[in-house]
């Protein structure tokens, strides 16, 4: 139990529990929502790896030998519910997602290339500003990677590339989705 304080002027007070958030992590994961579906046009100019067989036949040779320099998408989504601890500094969260990569064929279908399994520890921390609720999204310790699926012999720098892509378009995107809101 939480002691809430005396409210000794007009205040809005939220309190967030942990069984609040998980409820809410669990639905979504259930209505399947912790799904995106990435194509190479979405990726920004700038981000180091372009979703071409071309590019990632850097780390999967084998790749660039067996679909030469044709599009790939990428299915992220959640393998099992995100789990989210409330500490009075921040909201603190579990991810457990896969990146799963395909091969567009000349003929519209989609062939498995690799799956890679990421999990990664985040944190939230609220924050106002004038009359705007939000909140900070930041990666804390290392995400862990796996692979499935077409040899890839350089595991390692696939994992820092993907790593990198979380840390400079993932978590900037977190925050923009979650802060500022408006405070009515």
């Amino acid at each position: 139990p939480m002691a809430l304080p005396a409210a000794h002027e007009p205040m809005l007070l939220l309190a967030v529990t942990e069984f609040v958030a998980n409820s809410a992590a669990s639905v979504y994961f259930a209505a399947g929502a912790l799904r995106r579906n990435i194509s190479g046009n979405m990726l920004p100019r700038r981000f180091p790896l372009q979703l071409r067989t071309k590019s990632v036949g850097v780390f999967s040779p084998q790749l660039q030998e067996h679909y030469p320099d044709q599009p790939m998408e990428l299915q992220l989504s959640a393998r099992r519910q995100p789990l989210i601890s409330c500490r009075p500094d921040a909201l603190h969260g579990a991810i457990f997602g896969s990146a799963e990569a395909f091969v567009v064929l000349p003929n519209a279908t989609r062939a498995p290339a690799f799956l890679l399994n990421i999990d990664a520890n985040v944190t939230a921390t609220p924050a106002i500003t004038g009359n705007r609720l939000g909140a900070t999204v930041r990666l804390i310790g290392p995400a862990r990677a796996r692979l499935r699926g077409l040899p890839v012999p350089q595991v390692k720098k696939l994992e820092t590339t993907l790593k990198f892509g979380l840390w400079l378009f993932g978590v900037p995107w977190a925050n923009s989705e979650c802060c500022p809101h408006p405070v009515p």
